[in-house]
C-alpha cells in the first residue's frame, strides 16, 4: 500500500524527521488559503499522486505570489500527469500539497528498504539527491552507500555518522543527519513499511537537515496492525479492478497483454504467464484465486478479467491440490454463462477430482478448449486469440 507525500510527511513529523511546513489542498481555493496560512514569499505547489518523477512531468511548480499559487493550482489540479512511473496514460491529479519554500544548499538521498539477500532492513544513502536512485546505481554505483541494520541493535550512532560523512554531510550537521537516519529507521520498523525514501534530503543554507520529500510503502500483510495507515488509502490512485478483486480475496494485477489468466497459486501463475510469453503472446493480468476458491469466487474473477477491453482470450490453469478441479469446473461453467463469454477459453486442470472436472466442462455444452499440460494450454490460447 502507498500513501501520498503529505501523508508521509505527517508520519515523519510524528517520528521526529524534520519536514517543511505544508498543507494539503483539494481545490484552488484551498490552495490559496493554504498559502496565506503558511505565509512567506515563496511556495511550492506539488501534485499528489502515487508516482515519482512529478517534477519532470510538470507536477511541481514554484510560486512567488498568491496569484501564482492560484494559477498553478488551477493548472495542476485535474491534469493527467505523466511520469516514468505512471505509464503513458498518466494519473489524474486530485490533491495538492502547498509547501513553504526551502533554502536548498545541497540535495542528498536516503532510503530504507528490505534487502532480501541480507535478510535485513538496509539503509541506502547517496550524495546524488534529486535523481532517481536507479539512475545513480547505473551511472555512479560507487556513490551509493549501504548499511545492513542489525534488528536487535538497530541503526547505531557510528553507522549513521559514517554514512552521513560518506554522502557529504558537513561535520556540524552530522548530529542532525544521525537523528534523521535513526528516526527514519524507527518509522520504517514501527509502521511495517516496505519502503521509506527521502529524495531529496536537503542541507539548508544554515546547515539544517530536512526531508523535502517523503515516499512510504507498506507491507499489506501487516496493515491489520495499522488502521491509522489504512485510513490514508486513496482508492483513486489504485486500479479499480485490483480494488474489486481484493474484496473477494483475489490476488489480481493488471498487465498490458490480451490473454487473461486464472490460476491457483502465485508460483503457477508466474509460470503460466512466462509460458504465454514463450509462445509469442502477452498476459493481460496476474490472477491467483488461491487454494479455497468457490464457484462465486471464480465467477467474480471472470468478471474482473473481462472488464479489461484488451482481453481477447482466457487461459485457466489449475492444479488441484487443496483446490478441487470439479469445484473450479463448476465455477468456470457458471462464470462463462453469467458473463456471456464471447472470447476463446482454454482450460487445463490437473489433480484432485480432475476427471469429474473435465466431465463437467464437457457436459456444459460450452465451447471450452481442453488442454493436457501447460505448454499445450498456452499454445492453444495463443492460436485461438490469433484466429488460427
Amino acid at each position: 500500500m502507498k500513501i501520498h507525500e503529505y501523508q508521509g510527511k505527517e508520519l515523519f513529523r510524528t517520528y521526529g524527521v524534520p519536514v517543511p511546513r505544508g498543507i494539503p489542498a483539494f481545490s484552488v481555493d484551498e490552495a490559496v488559503a493554504a498559502a496565506r496560512q503558511l505565509g512567506g514569499p515563496v511556495w511550492v505547489v506539488k501534485a499528489q499522486i502515487h508516482a515519482g518523477g512529478r517534477g519532470k512531468g510538470g507536477g511541481v511548480k514554484l510560486a512567488r505570489s498568491i496569484e501564482d499559487v492560484e494559477k498553478l493550482a488551477g493548472q495542476i489540479l485535474g491534469m493527467q500527469l505523466v511520469t516514468h512511473q505512471t505509464g503513458p496514460d498518466g494519473q489524474k491529479v486530485r490533491r495538492l500539497l502547498i509547501e513553504e519554500g526551502a533554502d536548498i544548499a545541497k540535495e542528498l538521498y536516503v532510503g530504507m528498504v528490505v534487502d532480501r539477500g541480507a535478510q535485513r532492513v538496509t539503509l541506502m544513502a547517496s550524495s546524488e539527491g534529486g535523481m532517481d536512485i536507479e539512475e545513480v546505481a547505473a551511472s555512479h554505483p560507487e556513490k551509493i552507500h549501504k548499511v545492513a541494520i542489525d534488528p536487535v541493535a538497530g541503526l547505531t550512532d557510528a553507522q549513521a555518522d559514517d554514512v552521513a560523512r560518506k554522502i557529504g554531510v558537513p561535520p556540524a550537521s552530522v548530529p542532525q543527519a544521525r537523528a534523521v537516519f535513526r528516526n527514519l529507521y524507527r518509522c520504517f520498523d514501527e509502521t511495517d513499511a516496505s519502503l521509506a525514501e527521502i529524495n531529496p534530503l536537503i542541507l539548508t543554507g544554515d546547515g539544517k537537515v530536512v526531508a523535502l520529500d517523503a515516499k512510504l510503502n507498506f507491507d499489506s500483510n501487516a496493515l491489520f496492525r495499522h488502521p491509522d495507515i489504512v485510513a490514508m488509502r486513496d482508492l483513486d490512485e489504485e486500479d479499480a479492478n485490483e480494488i474489486e478483486a481484493s474484496k473477494f480475496d483475489l490476488s489480481y494485477i493488471s498487465l498490458d497483454g490480451n490473454i487473461g489468466c486464472l490460476v491457483n497459486g502465485a508460483g503457477l501463475a508466474m509460470a503460466t504467464m512466462d509460458t504465454i510469453k514463450l509462445f509469442g503472446a502477452e498476459p493481460a493480468n496476474f490472477l491467483d484465486v488461491g487454494g479455497g476458491a468457490t464457484t462465486e469466487k471464480v465467477t467474480e474473477a471472470f468478471k474482473i478479467m473481462l472488464r479489461n477491453p484488451k482481453v481477447k482470450g482466457i487461459l485457466v490453469n489449475i492444479f488441484g491440490g487443496i483446490m478441487r478441479c470439479d469445484t473450479i469446473a463448476n465455477g468456470i461453467v457458471a462464470a462463462a454463462k453469467e458473463t456471456h463469454l464471447a472470447v476463446p477459453l482454454v482450460v487445463r486442470m490437473k489433480g484432485t477430482n480432475e476427471e469429474q472436472g473435465r466431465q463437467i466442462l464437457k457436459d456444459s455444452g460450452l465451447p471450452i478448449i481442453s488442454a493436457d499440460n501447460m505448454a499445450d494450454a498456452a499454445q492453444k490460447i495463443v492460436a485461438a486469440v490469433a484466429g488460427r
